[in-house]
């Protein structure tokens, strides 16, 4: 996807589940898309962030519940 994203006033969520540390995937939702970064990287101004469509999103997080654990693999 090729779209430019204002991500300044994005408000990045990390799972329930994460134990607070900074190992964890962060999570926004803005301007209609999916902004996905490593926590690790909050306040890097060159950090990559991966921005998927909703659409995209809802099937990643539907195929992972759903118990389909191979998604990762090439």
């Amino acid at each position: 996807m090729n779209k430019r994203v204002d991500l300044t006033n994005a408000t990045w969520a990390k799972s329930e589940m994460s134990d607070a540390g900074n190992n964890c995937l962060e999570v926004a939702f803005v301007d209609g898309v999916v902004a996905l970064r490593d926590s690790v990287d909050v306040g890097d101004p060159d950090a990559k962030v991966l921005i998927i469509s909703e659409k995209d999103y809802e099937l990643f997080t539907r195929s992972v519940r759903d118990g389909q654990r191979d998604l990762l693999l090439p």
